[in-house]
This record gives C-alpha cells, sequence and structure tokens, in this order.
C-alpha cells in the first residue's frame, strides 16, 4: 500500500542519502552477530536519524487483535507519536503521511509487525529519502530473520543438551516450552500433554502461563482422547484455531475444531482468579514409531495471534523434541525399576537393621505377660505390681507398632502423584524406624528441621526414601559415643536438608567414587543407595553433595529450589 504523499518533493536534509550503501555495509559488519530484535530496531532507527538530520524517532509494532500500535523504542523518550497513524500504515490501510515523517514497514514472523518512523519539523522528505529509508527498514528486517534463525538453532541445540545429559522428563518437557517461549510470541500459555494409550486419555504434564509468568495449575489433568481425534492426531501435523464467538475456527486445513474445544480447559475461571480467555490455538502432535506420544498446545489471547511461521517452524521443531522426550521417558522407566528394585532391598536392610528393637522389644514382654499368669494362678496378684508390669507391656508394644508402621507406610508408598511435603514430616517418618535402634547403639540423635521450612512439591515416598537411605547410610557409621545430626535449613531461595555424623567416615578414594551406581563400601552393599539419592535429588532439581574425613564423620547435604533457575548454595 503506497502512502500518500509518497511524492512529496522539497530541499529537505537529505545529503546524507548519497553515501548509503557505505553506511548501510557498515552497519551490516556492526549489528550481523547481534541476537537482540530490539537492539538491531535501535540501531536501524539511529542510522536513518542521522543520515536523514532528523531530530525523533520511534519504532512502533502491533499485536493482532491490538487496536494501536505500541511504541517500542523513541527518541527522545517523552516525544508523541500518532499511534493511530502507525496502526493504519500496518494494517496496510491508505494513510496520510505527513512531508515531515517517514514510515518504514518491518517484517517479522510472515507478518506485518512494526514500523521505524522518523520525524523532522523542518524538512520536507521527497521520494529518494523514503525509499532509502525503506532500504534502512528493510536491512534491519533481514538481520532479524538471521538473529531468529540463530535463536531456532540455539533452542535446537539446548535441547539436544538435556539429552545428552539424560535429563528428567520433567526437566525436559519444560526446556521444550521454553524453547517455544523463546521462538514463538505468545502471551497465554503453553503445555504438553502426554498420550496414556491404555487410558486413552491426554494429561497435562507440562504447563507455562505467559501472561503471569508461572507455572500452571493444569499439571496432571486428564482429558478424554476421542477415536476421531486420536486418528487426527496420529499423523505428523500443526493446527491451528482461533476464536470465533463462542467456538473455534481451524485455519490449518485439519478439520477438527473439536481438538481446540478439548484444550480450551481453562474456559472457566478459578474461584478469586482471573484468566483471560484463549482467543488462538496451536496444536501439534508429537509422533514417534510407537505411535502418539502427545500434544504440544500453544495459546495466545487475541485471535489471528498464529499463522503459516508458526506452523512451519513448530513442524520443524517437533520430531526431535518427540525423540528426545521419548527417550527421557524410557530412562524414567529404568530409572523407577531401579528406584523399585532399590525400595524392595532397602525393606530386607530396614527389617534386619530393626530386628534387634523389636526382639528387645518383645523380649521385655513375654516374661512379664508370665509373671502375670504366674500371679494369678498361684493367688498372688498384686495390682499394683500388676499395673507398672502392664504399663511396660504397652511401652513394648507402641515400640513395636511404632517400627512396624513405619516400615508399613515405608512399603506402601509407592503412590506417584506429587503433592506438598514437609521436610519436618518426612524426616520424623524417617525416625519412627531408625529411632529405637539410634538410642539402643548408644547415638546421640540430634534433629534440627523446624516446622514452618517451605514444602517440596515432590512424590512423599521419595522423599522418604531419600532421608531413609541417608540416615541409614549414618547409622552404620557410627556406634556408641557417636552423634547423627539432621538439620533442615532455607537459604537464599534454596531448602537444604543435610545429615551429618560422627562416625568412621569416608576413604578419599572411595568418596570419589561414592555416587557411582554399585559401588559400595559395605560387605553387603549393592551400591545403588547413594546413586537412587542422587537420581531423586536431580528429579526435584536439587544438588547432592557429600564431604567426609576418614575416622572423624561424613555430612551429606541436598539442596533444593525453591525459586527457579538459581544456582546451589
Amino acid at each position: 500500500m503506497k502512502q500518500e504523499g509518497d511524492r512529496s518533493t522539497g530541499p529537505g536534509p537529505d545529503a546524507g542519502w548519497a553515501g548509503l550503501t557505505d553506511h548501510l555495509w557498515r552497519f551490516r559488519a556492526q549489528y550481523r552477530d547481534v541476537r537482540d530484535p530490539e537492539k538491531i530496531l535501535r540501531g536501524a532507527l539511529r542510522l536513518g536519524m542521522d543520515l536523514a538530520g532528523a531530530r525523533e524517532g520511534c519504532v512502533g509494532a502491533i499485536h493482532p487483535g491490538s487496536a494501536e500500535a505500541r511504541l517500542l523504542h523513541r527518541t527522545p523518550e517523552d516525544g508523541p507519536w500518532d499511534r493511530r497513524l502507525l496502526s493504519g500504515f500496518l494494517r496496510g490501510e491508505k494513510v496520510t503521511v505527513p512531508p515531515d515523517v517517514m514510515l518504514a514497514r518491518l517484517r517479522r514472523h510472515g507478518r506485518m509487525w512494526g514500523a521505524l518512523a522518523i520525524r523532522d519539523a523542518d524538512a520536507t522528505f521527497d521520494w529518494d529519502a523514503r525509499q532509502a529509508f525503506s532500504t534502512i527498514g528493510g536491512l534491519a528486517n533481514e538481520l532479524i530473520d538471521q538473529a531468529d534463525l540463530h535463536r531456532i538453532r540455539e533452542v535446537r541445540a539446548r535441547v539436544d543438551r538435556k539429552v545428552l545429559e539424560q535429563s528428567h522428563p520433567k526437566h525436559l518437557s519444560y526446556e521444550v516450552l521454553h524453547g517455544i517461549r523463546s521462538l514463538i510470541s505468545y502471551d497465554h500459555s503453553a503445555a504438553l500433554l502426554i498420550h496414556d494409550a491404555d487410558l486413552g486419555v491426554l494429561e497435562v504434564v507440562a504447563e507455562q502461563i505467559a501472561w503471569r509468568k508461572a507455572k500452571g495449575e493444569n499439571v496432571g489433568r486428564k482429558f478424554p482422547l476421542k477415536a476421531s481425534l486420536h486418528d487426527v492426531l496420529a499423523q505428523p501435523v500443526v493446527l491451528g484455531f482461533d476464536r470465533e464467538g463462542n467456538g473455534w475456527t481451524d485455519w490449518a486445513g485439519g478439520g477438527a475444531a473439536m481438538l481446540a474445544e478439548l484444550l480450551d480447559y481453562d474456559k472457566v475461571s478459578r474461584a478469586g482468579t482471573f484468566t483471560p480467555p484463549e482467543g488462538a490455538i496451536l496444536c501439534a502432535s508429537l509422533i514417534t514409531r510407537s505411535g502418539l506420544l502427545g500434544v504440544l498446545k500453544v495459546a495466545s489471547i487475541h485471535p489471528g495471534s498464529f499463522c503459516q511461521y508458526e506452523v512451519d517452524l513448530i513442524s520443524q521443531f517437533l520430531p526431535q523434541a518427540a525423540v528426545a522426550l521419548q527417550n527421557a521417558r524410557r530412562t524414567e522407566t529404568l530409572e523407577r525399576r531401579m528406584i523399585d528394585a532399590e525400595r524392595k532391598h532397602a525393606m530386607a536392610d530396614l527389617a534386619r537393621g530393626v530386628s534387634h528393637d523389636v526382639n528387645n522389644a518383645l523380649g521385655a514382654v513375654l516374661p512379664l505377660v508370665q509373671q502375670l499368669l504366674d500371679d494369678l494362678e498361684t493367688d498372688a496378684f498384686d495390682a499394683e505390681s500388676a499395673t507398672a508390669d502392664l504399663r511396660q507391656v504397652e511401652r513394648s508394644i507402641r515400640v513395636c507398632r511404632r517400627i512396624f508402621g513405619g516400615m508399613l507406610n515405608f512399603a506402601r508408598g509407592s503412590t506417584r502423584n506429587p503433592s506438598d511435603v514437609s521436610p519436618a514430616m518426612a524426616v520424623d517418618s524417617a525416625l519412627v524406624i531408625f529411632r529405637e535402634g539410634l538410642e539402643r547403639r548408644g547415638v546421640n540423635l540430634i534433629v534440627d528441621v523446624p516446622a514452618d521450612l517451605p514444602p517440596l512439591h515432590a512424590v512423599q515416598a521419595d522423599v522418604e526414601q531419600l532421608l531413609l537411605n541417608l540416615i541409614s547410610n549414618a547409622r552404620d557409621a557410627t556406634g556408641p559415643g557417636d552423634s547423627l545430626t539432621i538439620r533442615g535449613r532455607e537459604a537464599a531461595g534454596w531448602l537444604v536438608l543435610e545429615v551429618e555424623d560422627t562416625g568412621s567416615g569416608i576413604a578419599p578414594e572411595d568418596l570419589a567414587k561414592l555416587q557411582e551406581p554399585f559401588f559400595t563400601t559395605k560387605t553387603n552393599g549393592h551400591g545403588l543407595g547413594v546413586a537412587i539419592c542422587r537420581s531423586i535429588a536431580a528429579q526435584l532439581r536439587g544438588q547432592l553433595a557429600i564431604d567426609s574425613v576418614l575416622g572423624e564423620g561424613t555430612r551429606v547435604r541436598v539442596s533444593f529450589p525453591i525459586d527457579e533457575g538459581r544456582e546451589g548454595p
């Protein structure tokens, strides 16, 4: 669309345009490695203002569904600009551009999205000046396209690194969502849903909410997948939908508007919260050789936010993401089997460890019961003595019940549903099993885990197994007169749990190998305990560190992030 007034003539300050080619060459050399689009645009605007001798400039952009353009940058910062003029220009409307203003359209992601604008009240810009200014805008577009391609390569490389690191599926899922966020400008949400073929459902395993910069609250929700929709998703497709009234229209040609209805699962806001409705949805199937793995959903608030560019981009990105997620899930399955095997082995170890405690408790009960029976049969029953004996029997039975109850809870803790786990309560549950044995061995137990520590969002059984393994190792390394200390604290956005003993310690040559699977210093050990602890900590984005001095003791510290994106303390 031509701008009215484009053929205006006048003496405007266009002498600088004579060396345009050289200026463009230098600009390209200066910004060809810049990856920040806004920095490129500010540089292009500054170049245009310098060559034109203009005093004012701005970069405007328009979002689908917005009535007016927004100003990304302006010089001076308080300079007034006609946003309706910019909006009409970007929408391709016939607008009258004042003679002292020049505009250059900016295309990105396959659509018109922004404009460079300069103004000089004392100038009248002619046709040649306007064409030269448009050339600057074109070069800015080219450099931004290069930056976008570089960003795509970076995202793919980042996912590759996570695969090589054998990341947990949950971590890899969020890495995929982070990558999509950096590639596609969505302003509502994105989610990964995994297909459960046995149940015939899609389950949300990862979700990010862009409009409030948080993780979603829909993780764990399941949605039945009809056979007709499964057939659509069973092929590698990327579908696009826009809201139209109360329904959805399919603009990508998939003919599956019912899928948008299924994925529009936040139609009703939760009590006390505001959730903006989704106006546009992209839905992409994750396909592997085994069939449908899951679905990627990306949503924006305004209809028309997505176009063929996003469809093509996701189509290129998803095959790699699907294979990576499938491999990660296979690794998770093997890891889960290893943890289950370790749980069974730990049960046997616990049974051996508490057998003395149970035997002592029951050994005290039997003679007391026999004495009570003899007193009754010989008419020597004394109520006061019998009361004291029964209280001792009650204490011994409570000890047995406490020990067996703790072991049963550990054995039954197989549910895989994450919940908020109190560190203090998890420590108490583990000590139910060990407390009697530690006291019998003469080990001084010190517990300093405040009840108000932030909870861990984790599987309860995993946290308890982590603590049981660490406390069990500390118990085996201690003897009469030693101490075993369990601490919990919050430090700089991290929840830190420590298990420390003053026992035998670990030799330096063994300490370096301790976290390797199947390495053990115990006669009857199997070498999986510490490796399992490290795996459980990694699932929660935690870190495990071991410090030990031979003959002095060992300290194991496990740190869990309370805030995302921090490094360990």
